[in-house]
């Protein structure tokens, strides 16, 4: 057995969509922050992302976290997130699926019956509250960073649909909130191809004459995920199939999307502090929601969310790289 790399994860998944938990084979990455360190791994790391979440070590929906020390004293540990569409400032299943993995292995100090643990993200500082028992983790509660609507009622013609209606709303990633019955489809698994393009369109038609910029760091930016909402969808519950590019659906209920929806329930004067709702994936998993205090971001009204979900481990690998390998990349079909 040759190898020219080796990278140690745990994989997990939170709520039916995977997380690859680098814990070991990549070297710190340089920057003072991790917005620094991300901007870096999008500039100089991308065959690292690929190798770990192309085909044939991953697939088309996969998604990770690569450790590193944090750059910040308050914080246990840094992370960098990856998934097929490349580097994400945040990724909430994913963070639970992390907070997981390193309590279940014991790299951070475990206590009984939650243990806290603080993670240097892209996005900023991000707490999460990990009930244990007996060594496990039940459940993650993650405070995300600040969330907001950035758009209400906006409008963007899509070819093939025409004129389409969307919020858009940021939890840690950029989200067109559209109603999916205004397109005429039903929120139906059968019907995934059709509502998948029509994701993958509107999120095109998005970025090509209106792209979201985050107001305090203009590296966010671009709208890559599309929450389609079921019929019957509100501020206590709602079902969502969230297309993302370049063309997958997440498993889980989605954690930062959770988040932008209740920020935009909430400028719409729909949700409530304090009031608890629940996100559904379109494979009938779910996280549990609330908004926990009012903010600002550059001068934007914002709100804290913070939701609840469970990450399980399914393995533990070293992924090794051939040097003979034809696909040291891996490769997209």
């Amino acid at each position: 057995m040759r190898s020219v790399r080796t990278i140690s994860a745990v994989d997990s998944h939170t709520e039916g969509m995977p997380t690859r938990v680098v814990t070991g084979g990549v070297a710190p990455v340089p920057g003072d922050t991790m917005a620094e360190r991300r901007r870096h791994a999008m500039e100089h790391l991308d065959p690292l992302r690929r190798f770990l979440v192309d085909e044939p070590r991953g697939h088309p929906a996969m998604s990770g976290a690569i450790l590193q020390p944090p750059t910040r004293p308050d914080a246990d540990w840094g992370v960098l997130y990856i998934e097929v569409s490349g580097f994400l400032p945040m990724c909430g299943h994913g963070t639970i699926g992390v907070a997981t993995v390193l309590v279940e292995t014991g790299m951070v100090t475990v206590t009984e019956p939650e243990t806290l643990v603080r993670l240097d993200t892209p996005a900023g500082l991000v707490e999460a509250r990990v009930t244990v028992r007996d060594g496990v983790a039940e459940k993650v509660t993650l405070r995300n960073v600040d969330a907001f609507a950035l758009e209400l009622d906006a409008k963007v013609t899509v070819p093939g649909l025409g004129e389409v209606r969307y919020d858009m709303a940021y939890g840690g990633n950029f989200y067109a909130v559209v109603d999916l019955a205004s397109l005429g489809l039903p929120f139906d698994r059968a019907r995934k191809d059709d509502i998948l393009a029509a994701g993958l369109a509107i999120s095109g038609a998005v970025d090509a004459h209106n792209p979201p910029v985050h107001p305090a760091d203009p590296m966010i930016r671009g709208c890559k995920h599309v929450q389609f909402l079921a019929p019957g969808s509100d501020a206590r519950h709602s079902r969502n199939a969230m297309a993302i590019q370049p063309g997958w659906f997440d498993r889980s209920p989605c954690g930062t999307g959770t988040c932008a929806r209740m920020a935009q329930l909430h400028a719409r004067g729909e949700l409530a502090l304090d009031t608890e709702f629940i996100n559904e994936s379109f494979i009938g998993t779910r996280f549990t929601g609330r908004l926990v205090g009012t903010s600002e971001v550059a001068g934007v009204p914002a709100v804290v969310p913070e939701f609840s979900g469970r990450a399980w481990i399914t393995g533990t690998a070293n992924y090794l790289l051939d040097p003979a390998d034809p696909f040291p990349n891996g490769f997209v079909l």
